[in-house]
């Protein structure tokens, strides 16, 4: 009873000055709210960052071609006037590590090139993936009509095709696809066979993994890319020509057991090392590029906690500013308690529940509010998209489509911490308020 009763007298203290409560409760409400609100947007972030990290596959390793600089390229071409340079993975290097290393269960070459699609008068510039069939299972795409490339396909060197999604509404706004006959380049056409679902572009991941948009590539089987058009590709621009060697464009990699991954991605160095003049390729481990992510994810959470918690000390500061105000002004009624028989720990009692009070008010509101992290963030994303749209498509993708997720445990951390920060930064002021002399207080204007 003697708790309620001086929790009643507190509250009633509080509400002579509502508006100088309401002012140091938001200290604490916007401390719990940014805690719980940046640790939200941090593991949006971290989260968007891992899936497309596991959608690699961690059993996976990834080798790309990288074009060294064109010094390198000069120096190797031994001055035998023009020359395209040649560079980046070989068929021999696929045979090689698909062969040779036991871990490895299964290999899956790719060649990339730039290229235009015409079908009458729509055009567009995308990228022919020549490909296997186990492309899509590796890359996780899926089918929205028709059908993939199959083994028939590539060992006959067919002419057909499967469009992105993009491709496929660009080139046939009004048509059905399947059936018709693409160009690619200039020479050649082909059928379609399948279009892709639509699939949002992947962030670039690491130094050696270009960001993805799969929505504009076109696929065709590898070895019919390699009949019909062969591994030199030339651009002509304006009078003058540009153009490159290249038999793979990348080579994925999946091995046996996760356990094996990181040992495997080791003898990948060695052998493409021992076959390559100079670095014209880049080894990309998924399994440690998700090692990586879950500590930058575990010290972003820490980072993001650190500046929620200053917030929340700001405002503890503020209930001990206005605590110290009280204590001055409430005096003479301090006098009086103690004169009708108030102990000392009485008038701390009081004053603690008072901040208590403030704390815990501000922290239950700061909680709600930070429940609304993830609708207000998606209805704000949407309505800068609404006004500036190039703003918005500026933005890197994992930012896009970034979505807060709630870290449940920063709900009653966040509102611990609050009531804490409220007892110890009252605990100083409900002291002061207890060690003064009744006399002098009573005498007090």
């Amino acid at each position: 009873m003697l708790w309620i009763r001086t929790l009643i007298l507190g509250t009633k203290s509080l509400l002579l000055h509502p508006l100088r409560s309401l002012l140091t409760v938001l200290g604490i409400f916007i401390g719990v709210a940014s805690v719980i609100w940046l640790l939200a947007i941090g593991e949006g972030i971290s989260k968007q960052a891992q899936e497309q990290i596991e959608s690699l596959g961690a059993d996976n390793i990834i080798v790309r071609s990288i074009k060294p600089p064109n010094e390198v390229l000069s120096q190797n071409s031994q001055g035998r006037g023009m020359q395209i340079p040649q560079y980046g993975l070989t068929r021999e290097d696929f045979d090689r590590l698909a062969e040779t290393i036991p871990t490895v269960k299964q290999a899956i070459p790719v060649r990339e090139i730039r290229q235009t699609f015409q079908k009458g008068r729509h055009q567009v510039d995308g990228r022919l993936v020549g490909c296997t069939p186990e492309y899509m299972e590796i890359t996780k795409l899926s089918l929205l009509d028709g059908r993939f490339i199959n083994k028939q396909d590539n060992d006959q060197a067919r002419d057909y095709c499967v469009l992105g999604a993009k491709a496929a509404e660009l080139l046939f706004p009004t048509e059905e696809p399947l059936g018709q006959l693409v160009r690619l380049g200039e020479n050649y056409n082909y059928k379609v066979i399948g279009v892709m679902a639509e699939r949002a572009p992947s962030a670039g991941i690491g130094g050696s993994f270009a960001a993805q948009d799969y929505s504009l590539d076109v696929y065709i089987p590898l070895n019919t890319l390699r009949v019909r058009i062969g591994d030199t590709v030339v651009i002509r621009r304006s009078g003058s020509f540009e153009g490159e060697t290249v038999q793979l464009s990348q080579i994925t990699l999946k091995i046996d057991s996760t356990d094996h991954v990181m040992e495997t991605s080791e003898l990948i160095k060695m052998l493409l090392k021992d076959h390559h003049k100079y670095e014209d390729y880049g080894v990309t481990v998924p399994l440690e590029l998700l090692e990586q992510a879950k500590t930058t994810r575990m010290m972003f959470a820490i980072f993001m906690g650190m500046m929620a918690g200053i917030s929340l000390v700001v405002g503890g500061i503020g209930i001990m500013n206005i605590m110290l105000a009280t204590v001055t002004e409430r005096t003479r009624e301090i006098g009086i308690r103690r004169a009708l028989g108030a102990k000392r720990q009485d008038i701390i009692r009081q004053f603690l529940i008072e901040t208590i009070v403030l704390s815990v008010v501000g922290g239950g509101l700061g909680v709600l509010v930070g429940l609304t992290c993830r609708p207000m963030t998606v209805g704000a994303m949407a309505l800068l998209r609404y006004a500036n749209p190039d703003a918005i498509n500026s933005l890197p993708a994992i930012i896009q489509e970034m979505k807060p997720i709630i870290v449940y445990w920063s709900i009653p951390l966040a509102f611990f911490i609050s009531v804490l920060i409220g007892v110890i930064f009252g605990l100083y002021p409900a002291m002061r308020a207890a060690k003064m002399d009744p006399i002098e207080a009573l005498r007090h204007e």
